[in-house]
């Protein structure tokens, strides 16, 4: 049995391997571009083949396909869709930067299988599979709706989840007071439940922008072909892909109104890149008070603990490490850095064609996929777990000197500041300061320093 057949096209022939469903295009660039061992994401492949189906059905509406071409094509889709097949799919990131290998590797896998089935030559790659289409615009419409897939299927789930778990958090912790902190400095008290709602709207908000940042994503180059101009594409057909997308997925894509925008453009990927760093933002922040918090557990802040997961040190036995912490904030460092590259990426390509598209997609796909996943193990295996050491709060919010802010009222800032001063330099508590240099007797302290008094509720 021959281990390789000769496949043909204007270059002339190539070799590929007896057992792989892909083609001359496929082949010529897993010879080409030996870069790196970054491939082309699963689900970018999956998209594409949502893509194709639909493309095949509304090419069937427009009599540009039969039916038996329009079934088969289908079928393998629904395939890939599921998942099979990834082996057929190898190509690099670091390839065209139209990505039309990747487009071509879809045509030509989806294309010989459907031959296979057919127990005929049905479908050619490029005059049935990509029938009113171009590279050109399949691969930034397959990159949006992988976008608006990964976001809406993995990473909101993901963000609500960790909500509800603040919210439980901010239920359990009602009522207890602690010091608030300004600058890395004592400042005035606040309820724990206060400020872990905050961390929470973080997230809420961060949610809510990035489903914002989605509409422009849910706008599709699909009819634009080559340039934007539509060439050998029927009327039409922009709008019914779209329906077809919306009924299969759910999502309202609609056509980009503008097609040499939608070929020319990658400003729908920056904005929500944006969104998606903004995100990596408030887990950086979130994660690091945590374990700032969790410091200790002799020597630091100490005023919560969190799960002890594993030890921490090699050498220093009994050691526990924030780790979930330092995973959060290393995902959100380099989701920081993909939205760099996207952003500088959106910026190139010259005149009717954006020819960053692969590296947009593989950082795009990484920076949600990261994103999902860190924000699921920061929630199940610490937050989920985390409990207020009020001993500490306790201590930490009658030590501090800054509850002087409540007399300010009373005896007026310039008196208050020189109190909190005195207890400082001469290691008093506020109450023997006060007391000693005369402001306030023991009865009108007590009757005004109250760190109930000090919060809004």
């Amino acid at each position: 049995m021959n281990k390789y057949r000769i496949e043909e096209d204007c270059l002339g022939q190539v070799q590929v391997e007896a057992d792989k469903y892909w083609k001359s295009q496929t082949q010529r660039s897993i010879e080409n571009f030996k870069i790196g061992y970054e491939t082309m994401p699963e689900s970018m492949i999956v998209s594409f083949a949502i893509l194709k189906s639909a493309c095949a059905k509304a090419n069937l509406h427009f009599n540009k396909i039969t039916q038996e071409q329009c079934k088969h094509i289908m079928k393998v889709c629904k395939e890939i869709e599921e998942k099979k097949h990834m082996d057929q799919f190898p190509l690099k990131v670091w390839q065209t930067g139209s990505g039309t290998q990747t487009n071509m590797n879809v045509n030509e896998v989806i294309s010989m299988m459907a031959n296979e089935r057919a127990e005929k030559n049905l479908c050619h790659p490029n005059d049935t599979v990509n029938c009113s289409q171009s590279s050109n615009d399949t691969f930034p419409a397959a990159l949006h709706i992988m976008i608006a897939k990964k976001i809406l299927e993995d990473l909101i789930l993901e963000l609500d989840e960790i909500i509800e778990t603040f919210k439980k958090l901010e239920e359990e912790n009602k009522g207890i007071i602690k010091i608030g902190r300004t600058h890395l400095q004592d400042a005035t008290p606040l309820y724990f439940s206060q400020e872990l709602s905050g961390y929470r709207s973080m997230i809420e908000h961060s949610k809510n922008q990035i489903l914002n940042s989605l509409n422009y994503v849910y706008e599709l180059a699909c009819g634009a072909t080559a340039v934007g101009s539509g060439i050998n594409c029927p009327k039409g057909f922009d709008e019914i892909i779209c329906s077809i997308l919306q009924e299969h997925t759910n999502i309202p894509f609609r056509p980009d109104p503008n097609k040499f925008h939608a070929l020319t453009s990658k400003d729908a990927c920056v904005f929500v890149s944006g969104a998606l760093k903004a995100l990596a933002a408030n887990c950086m922040k979130i994660a690091n008070d945590i374990r700032w918090l969790a410091s200790g557990p002799r020597c630091g802040i100490h005023e919560i603990d969190i799960p002890a997961n594993e030890p921490g040190s090699s050498i220093m036995p009994g050691k526990v490490n924030p780790t979930q912490c330092e995973a959060l904030t290393m995902v959100a460092v380099q989701v920081m850095g993909n939205d760099t590259a996207i952003g500088i990426a959106a910026s190139q390509g010259n005149f009717e064609l954006n020819v960053f598209m692969p590296l947009i997609a593989y950082n795009m796909d990484q920076s949600i996929q990261l994103l999902s996943d860190a924000i699921h193990s920061f929630n199940e295996h610490c937050l989920s777990g985390l409990k207020a050491n009020q001993t500490e709060m306790e201590k930490n919010l009658h030590n501090s000197l800054m509850l002087v802010t409540c007399l300010n009222p009373v005896i007026g800032y310039e008196k208050a500041g020189k109190a909190s001063q005195y207890a400082y330099k001469n290691d008093l508590t506020l109450k023997q300061a006060i007391l000693e240099l005369g402001y306030l007797s023991e009865e009108e302290f007590d009757l005004y320093v109250d760190p109930k008094k000090m919060i809004n509720e």
